[in-house]
């Protein structure tokens, strides 16, 4: 009886192991986590479609000026154009709300907004933030509050005032996002309409995962049968990055999966008003365009031109998170860098005979930063190193 016993237990010891083993191995990707990136494409072309053109008509103040790229809305302003950006923290914030930490959200939700600007030449003077919550309480909101305040220091801008929803019914957990507003001159914005072949690609490196492709992540922790609050059960170290800590001790996976999202505010502000003034490392119309790296990882690049392709041969380093990531999840490499920045989380294109001194005026101010490849006219499509990634529509 007592073999019998054994033989029965062990068969279900086996079938339990094996059906965790199927599960583990079964690869995952975004789509699967719930979010479906080209129908979301499909979604908003619908939605910029049923549009109405503007009632402003061009030459007035708030008429529309047409930009490729989308990365923000530009209106004009007598001699200036005023540009806006708008977005939010994403599914980013169950985690915050599962750890009752939100002391980097309102960094994530300005970097959001802002680095979009930086990407058709604005600079960025003003944020407002929409708050909703299903109950107030007072000491979140005084934590979201000086996130806020660190957020518009780093990017240099006013906090202009915002908006708090009680709305029971409606939501069930804090949600988080903004608009922020900048200007440039006016026939000075940087649009990649000037994009030659053979033009050369500058990499920014990322804090960390920034604030996409969280329904991914979740999902994959949830797999891996890890808790937030432990250890992280990866080194985290990477040079050019800090984790910014919110508890003592070893630094848990949490703190990793939070770490707030970078704004290049500083340096590239800087470097286009250098240029502009012809102090910086080259002329303005060396700075062809900018793509930040978010939603649709190295896709991102398809929206700067039309008619050329985007080759990687030198990546950034990639963050351990996203090995820890891509292993407990059986992700593609693809699905990876489809998904998330992969440790580059802007990318400047510039003419190649100003490649390296704009590499080095950067990399003084963001270490790490550097040369990563090249633009040509052979096909409209996203290559790499790696030959697996490959993208033709963003």
């Amino acid at each position: 009886m007592a073999t019998l016993h054994k033989k029965i237990t062990d068969r279900v010891f086996h079938a339990v192991d094996a059906s965790r083993k199927s599960m583990t191995d079964t690869p995952m990707d975004y789509a699967s986590s719930g979010v479906d990136i080209d129908a979301e494409g499909v979604a908003v072309a619908s939605l910029v479609g049923a549009l109405s053109s503007s009632v402003r008509k061009k030459g007035e103040f708030g008429a529309p000026v047409p930009l490729p790229g989308g990365f923000g809305g530009i209106i004009e302003f007598g001699e200036y154009r005023l540009a806006l950006a708008t977005d939010g923290v994403g599914s980013k914030l169950m985690i915050a709300n599962e750890l009752q930490r939100y002391d980097g959200v309102g960094i994530d939700c300005v970097a959001m907004n802002v680095n979009d600007l930086l990407c058709v030449g604005a600079e960025p003077i003003a944020f407002v933030d929409y708050i909703a919550v299903p109950k107030t309480d007072a000491g979140t909101h005084a934590i979201l509050g000086k996130s806020l305040a660190e957020a518009c220091k780093r990017a240099r801008i006013t906090l202009a005032g915002g908006e708090t929803a009680t709305l029971p019914g409606i939501v069930t957990e804090l949600d988080l996002s903004g608009t922020a507003l900048g200007w440039f001159p006016k026939g000075e914005a940087i649009t990649g309409e000037k994009i030659q072949n053979g033009d050369i690609m500058i990499g920014l490196p990322s804090s960390g995962i920034h604030s996409n492709g969280y329904t991914l992540v979740r999902a994959i922790v949830e797999r891996s049968g890890y808790s937030l609050t432990e250890k992280c059960p990866f080194d985290a170290n990477h040079n050019h990055r800090n984790i910014e800590r919110f508890e003592e001790g070893d630094i848990t996976l949490g703190e990793v999966l939070l770490n707030p999202t970078k704004i290049y505010v500083e340096p590239l502000v800087d470097l286009i008003k250098d240029c502009r003034d012809g102090i910086g490392p080259c002329e303005i119309s060396d700075i062809k365009a900018m793509a930040h790296i978010t939603g649709g990882g190295l896709s991102n690049l398809l929206r700067l031109h039309d008619d050329f392709g985007w080759h990687i041969e030198n990546p950034l380093p990639i963050l351990p998170e996203f090995n820890w990531l891509a292993e407990q999840g059986t992700v593609s490499n693809r699905e990876m860098h489809r998904t998330f920045n992969m440790g580059m989380g802007m990318t400047l294109v510039v003419s190649r005979d100003m490649a390296i001194p704009v590499e080095k005026w950067l990399s003084k101010r963001l270490p790490g930063t550097k040369c990563i490849g090249y633009v040509h006219d052979k096909k409209k499509e996203v290559t790499h190193v790696d030959e697996d990634i490959t993208f033709s529509h963003y």
